[in-house]
């Protein structure tokens, strides 16, 4: 994609990535891909805000030339250190003799142990601005948005934030970049959705506290570092951040997510006879097999839904390990105060709900109902099963 004018001296020049499997390594991304939006304000001065991953070099040098020569750069801003926003800078650092690297203290330190720059660089407090011209960029510390180091830019003469991290979604831009351009909005917030939850989540009440910070400043576009720019309603994103951010310390939304894993079907038997009780109530529900369906998916559903039912067989005297590890992710995630309900099957000895109580112990949930059968379910435990996903909906549609 060509560079493109977000505000009149302020041109996106980001990198669409459609070929990494992982983000962070760890979060699939196949479908969706990524976007590595960075920008350039254009004035007396030059300044480039974030860059792209090492791997997207040369894609993202041809968006620059289209705008400016890397030789007339000013100042590189640098407002989060993660390789993805900083992979390249070695690169630029070469192309632009001249530049400036402006960013935290802490991630002065950084520049030196991820890349080894350690000259040409500008540390810049919380507040402080940098005038460009006409033009300027005024600087606010974010601190574990998500990272130590983080800061937020804010050019105030056309009002935009360059919001790094904070705001930003999965999700490769599909030829356009901005809100009002976007054809599936439905897409784009359940990645965004996904992303919070896979990356910010653990980081909730500075996101609050950032949301907080930031809101007296007069904020035309939100322009964040993955994901839509947005300009249209820049405080839509803005209010989803903070709705999911708040989930963080509240019980969730009525709704039911059930994970499920089953070795010879027994277990997945049960699973229907209950969904088709929960189904009864008219409450949300979604139903992910964890054996198959990577946490990336499921911990959404878990982060904004106040109920909770695990359908596990014992394995080996414990938790089916596909469904302890979801629920391991989501003890690492911080999904704290939900309402549970465990099922299973067992060979000769349980184990299962032990696991299950064990891992969400710090999280605080509340098991209300525990339905165990050995073997293979009949005909009344389907009916009971039916009854217990009947009762339990019933208790989560109360809040």
């Amino acid at each position: 994609m060509p560079a493109i004018t977000v505000k009149p001296g302020i041109y996106w020049i980001g990198i669409n990535d459609r070929l990494t499997d992982l983000f962070e390594g760890i979060w699939p991304i196949t479908q969706a891909g990524v976007s590595y939006n960075s920008y350039l304000v254009v004035d007396e001065k030059k300044a480039l805000i974030d860059l792209a991953k090492d791997t997207q070099e040369s894609s993202f040098i041809g968006q620059f030339e289209d705008v400016l020569d890397p030789a007339d750069l000013d100042y590189i801003v640098l407002n989060h250190m993660e390789p993805d926003h900083t992979g390249a800078v070695n690169l630029l650092y070469r192309l632009a003799p001249n530049a400036t690297l402006i960013c935290t203290e802490k991630a002065k330190g950084m520049l030196q142990t991820f890349f080894g720059i350690s000259d040409r660089i500008r540390v810049v407090g919380d507040g402080e601005t940098i005038s460009l011209g006409n033009k300027s960029l005024r600087f606010f510390a974010v601190p574990f948005v998500h990272w130590p180091e983080t800061m937020v830019t804010y050019e105030p003469t056309e009002r935009v934030l360059f919001s790094c991290d904070a705001f930003g979604g999965y999700g490769a831009l599909r030829g356009a970049i901005f809100d009002d351009e976007y054809t599936d909005m439905d897409f784009y917030i359940r990645e965004a959705l996904r992303y919070y939850v896979n990356i910010v989540a653990r980081f909730s009440g500075p996101v609050l506290r950032a949301i907080d910070k930031l809101g007296s400043l007069d904020i035309d576009v939100v322009a964040p570092s993955h994901g839509l720019v947005w300009r249209k309603d820049p405080n839509k994103i803005v209010s989803l951040y903070q709705q999911w951010a708040q989930y963080a310390t509240s019980p969730g939304d009525p709704g039911v997510t059930l994970i499920y894993g089953s070795m010879y079907g027994k277990t997945e038997e049960m699973m229907n006879a209950v969904a088709e009780g929960v189904a009864k109530v008219g409450i949300p529900l979604e139903i992910f097999d964890a054996a198959r369906t990577h946490s990336s998916y499921i911990l959404p559903s878990l982060w904004t839904k106040n109920g909770v039912i695990v359908g596990a067989p014992t394995y080996e005297t414990s938790l089916f390990p596909p469904v302890a590890q979801v629920l391991e992710m989501a003890a690492h995630k911080r999904i704290r105060k939900r309402r549970a309900a465990y099922f299973g099957s067992y060979g000769w000895s349980g184990g299962a709900k032990r696991d299950c109580a064990k891992i969400t112990e710090p999280l605080e949930w509340e098991w209300v109902e525990t339905f165990e059968f050995q073997g293979r379910p009949t005909h009344e435990d389907l009916h009971k099963a039916e009854e217990m996903g009947e009762r339990f909906a019933r208790l989560v549609a109360q809040k």
